[in-house]
């Protein structure tokens, strides 16, 4: 399963963005080695997109930093997890699939049965 960095360019921004650097004289930015006119836009969009997400990590861990220095510390466990929220454990996306699936298609005893053991099973 993978996700989505929580601050990844609109696809809007990166139409743009492409644009623009179609558009540009600076020839580095269209020239580089192995990148074939075709291929372009699916490698020059990865790259936005992770030059976008480490600009971000960058400017949150900045923000973390500036906390601690300016004794705010007790705040970054909230920022962190506000900002880069885990994704749900696979025991959790279980239990709301059986949660949402529970419309009578089981007997409360068989759902009590799944419920019990996915509530067993380590996060």
């Amino acid at each position: 399963m993978t996700q989505e960095h929580p601050t990844t360019p609109s696809p809007f921004q990166l139409d743009q963005w492409e644009t623009e650097a179609r558009a540009s004289t600076d020839p580095s930015l269209l020239d580089e080695p192995g990148i074939r006119a075709g291929r372009f836009g699916v490698i020059h969009r990865k790259a936005l997109r992770l030059a976008f997400a480490a600009g971000a990590d960058e400017e949150l861990q900045a923000c973390i930093n500036w906390l601690y220095e300016n004794g705010w510390g007790q705040a970054v466990d909230g920022l962190r997890n506000t900002r880069r929220p885990k994704p749900p454990s696979l025991k959790e996306l279980a239990l709301a699939i059986l949660d949402d699936a529970h419309r009578g298609d089981l007997g409360d005893d068989e759902v009590a049965t799944i419920r019990r053991a996915l509530e067993s099973l380590p996060d």
